[in-house]
């Protein structure tokens, strides 16, 4: 599948006339919580030429190449992900992180310890309990749940759990997080729906785990009490995202 990948990359940056910087794996495989018949959702960040940042009328910053039952390619331009660093956008620090990466280059490798600065510990935990929340209000209060939406409330919970306590990204893979920021008393359960979750597919149901769903919502209001004491921190200037960009900019299409 790999090879795949890689090929649908070189045809993205031959069609769309971009050079591709950086490509990952950016859901439930790249998490550690695949089912059998998961797909693959590829994530890239791309630039393209000098001439197209110097046109007066606004361009696309997005390209969605291919959604299906096995592929879900799409990424960003390089100046929509430096403006979402900025923001501390959750999204593009799991790209930064993802243990299972199809392309990178030198240019982007030096530039992405600079990147991870621009992480803000209270926006960061927002971004994850919102996400947290909306799974659990959309998908967990049913007479039966999906495996997957269990881990989709899960995650970005722990996720919370990691920032309060590091003060850093969260790592991606589930079971780093499982193994040090959730209560122990809750590991064998959530390490036997884990085992149930990549046995079965996509689709695959369970009935509501009762001590799960107490320890859900008792820890999704506790983190929501818990951000308000976290320390508001400024956000860094463009200065140095600007440098980062011409310096990209120049090297790609100068060398």
């Amino acid at each position: 599948m790999r090879a795949v990948i890689e090929q649908k990359l070189k045809e993205i940056e031959q069609k769309e006339n971009v050079v591709i910087l950086y490509a990952v794996e950016s859901g439930s495989r790249a998490w550690g919580f695949a089912s059998v018949n998961s797909d693959y959702d590829v994530r890239f960040i791309y630039i393209r030429n000098t001439e197209h940042y110097l046109k007066l009328e606004k361009t696309r910053d997005v390209i969605e190449w291919q959604l299906d039952e096995t592929l879900d390619i799409n990424g960003w331009d390089l100046q929509k992900a430096l403006r979402l660093l900025h923001c501390s956008n959750a999204t593009l620090f799991e790209w930064l992180s993802s243990p299972i990466v199809y392309r990178t280059c030198d240019i982007w490798e030096k530039f992405r310890p600079k990147m991870m600065q621009y992480f803000l510990a209270k926006t960061g935990q927002y971004q994850y309990l919102h996400t947290a929340q909306k799974q659990y209000d959309r998908y967990l209060t049913g007479e039966t749940i999906k495996f997957k939406k269990y881990f989709y409330v899960l995650r970005p919970l722990l996720a919370v759990k990691w920032i309060q306590k590091y003060q850093t990204p969260p790592p991606m893979l589930f079971e780093t997080l499982m193994a040090d920021v959730l209560e122990q008393d809750l590991k064998p359960v959530v390490t036997d729906l884990l085992e149930q979750k990549r046995a079965a597919t996509e689709k695959g149901e369970t009935l509501p785990n009762s001590i799960l769903q107490t320890y859900l919502e008792k820890n999704l209001q506790k983190c929501k009490e818990d951000i308000v004491l976290t320390e508001t921190k400024k956000k860094q200037s463009y200065a140095a995202l600007n440098d980062i960009f011409l310096e990209v900019l120049h090297t790609i299409y100068q060398n």
